[in-house]
This record gives C-alpha cells, sequence and structure tokens, in this order.
C-alpha cells in the first residue's frame, strides 16, 4: 500500500493548502459579514429573533457554512504540519495541534449559533417561557458563540506564530510570508483581552487576509521550492534533533 499523499510533490500539496486556505476566508467572510451580521441586530434581542424566523433557511446556511470552513480549517493545519515538518517537526507538531484545538473549540461554539432555530422553534417543551425570554436567551447564545469563536481565534494566534517561524527558517518558502504570518499571529493574540481584541479586530483581519492571500498566491503561483523541502526533509531524517 501506497500513501497517495507521499507520493505527491510539495509544490503540488501546496497548492491544495492554498486551495483549502482560500476557502477559510471565503467561507468565514461569508457566514459571518454576509449573513449572520445582517439577522443579528446588536442587543436587539427581539429584532435578531425576527430576522432569524423570517429567514431560517439563511441562517441554516450559515450554519452549513461555518461547517464547512471548519473543516477546511483542520485540512489546512494538517497540510501545513506536513509541509513544515522537516523544518522542525516539534514545533510542526505543536502548531498542527494548536491550530487542530482552536478548530474545536469554534466548531463546538457554532452549535450555540444554531441554538436560536431551537429556542425560537415552536416546541410545545418551550411554552413554559415567554416569547421576550426565548428572544433574549437567542441573542445571549449568540453573543457566547462569538466569545467562543474568539478562545478559537487565540489558539490560531499561537499556531500562527510557530507557523510563521517555521517557513521563515524553511528555506523552501520566502521568509517575508513567514514575518507575515508571525505578525498576523501576535494580531490574534489581542483576544486574551477580549475587549482589545473586539476592537482591533477589523485591522488584525485585514492584515491576516493579505497574508493568507500572499502565502496562497505564492504557493499556487511559485509552489515550494522542492528540491530544498527535499533536502530538509531527508536531512530531517537523519537528525536527532528533529
Amino acid at each position: 500500500m501506497t500513501n497517495p499523499m507521499a507520493e505527491t510533490s510539495p509544490s503540488t500539496r501546496g497548492r491544495i493548502l492554498a486551495a483549502l486556505y482560500l476557502f477559510v476566508i471565503i467561507g468565514g467572510i461569508t457566514a459571518q459579514s454576509f449573513i449572520s451580521d445582517r439577522l443579528v441586530v446588536g442587543d436587539d434581542a427581539a429584532r435578531t429573533a425576527a430576522n432569524i424566523l423570517a429567514n431560517k433557511s439563511l441562517y441554516r446556511l450559515g450554519f452549513t457554512v461555518f461547517m464547512l470552513e471548519m473543516i477546511a480549517q483542520v485540512g489546512v493545519s494538517l497540510l501545513y504540519y506536513d509541509l513544515l515538518k522537516p523544518v522542525n517537526r516539534s514545533v510542526a507538531r505543536a502548531s498542527a495541534i494548536l491550530g487542530l484545538t482552536g478548530s474545536g473549540i469554534k466548531t463546538l461554539a457554532r452549535l450555540f449559533y444554531y441554538a436560536p432555530l431551537i429556542l425560537l422553534g415552536g416546541a410545545s417543551y418551550l411554552s413554559a417561557l415567554q416569547p421576550a425570554q426565548l428572544e433574549a436567551l437567542s441573542l445571549a447564545f449568540i453573543k457566547i458563540n462569538n466569545q467562543g469563536a474568539a478562545i478559537g481565534i487565540i489558539f490560531f494566534g499561537f499556531e500562527g506564530l510557530l507557523r510563521g517561524w517555521l517557513v521563515f527558517k524553511s528555506g523552501f518558502l520566502p521568509r517575508f510570508l513567514g514575518v507575515l504570518s508571525m505578525v498576523s499571529g501576535l494580531g490574534w493574540l489581542t483576544f486574551l483581552w477580549p475587549p482589545l481584541g473586539s476592537q482591533a479586530f477589523i485591522g488584525v483581519a485585514l492584515f491576516a487576509i493579505a497574508g493568507t492571500i500572499a502565502m496562497s498566491g505564492w504557493l499556487f503561483i511559485r509552489g515550494v521550492d522542492d528540491v530544498k523541502w527535499r533536502e530538509g526533509a531527508a536531512l530531517a531524517v537523519t537528525s536527532i534533533w528533529r
């Protein structure tokens, strides 16, 4: 039995990674900006509930896109590990674990995003609660979803720092991409203090998107230096420090 991925060139794996990376951006922007943010009205529980009830299919679509985004994010973390392990297997493993943990947290947070569809669904067992209470609970769950996603972003921040260091040291990818990743990672760490993260979100997100587009564009157009990657992989096999 052979491993198809092992037989695929590093550049080809990099292009698969780039495609998934771009899907994460597109999926996240679509679900958050064009669906969730359109239906959720600040602290107005009644209007938010009315919007969700009037657009149930759209709201469910947002959940579906969030899930697909996280599946792609898992693929990104695993493919980055495969791509960067010749640099330092231990650091690449730690980066992947942080990324997978962040994906798990964000995925679980989306349960709270979906909760309003249950609370506002008119089930008989919810008749003990007043409509205003159900609306307030629905908005509270949406906000918990947002906070849960922010916690996941912290893990992505640490992942970005380690990944950026690996790219910087790799030799088969340009160093400026590693710097972009490390700066983006530091930006996401503003969510260690949630009020700061919320205030800085737009700027940090735009910078991170620019860095992701730069990385994806490089992987699509220039690809990985396959010769240097294979040299690093061969050295990693024989080195006790990797």
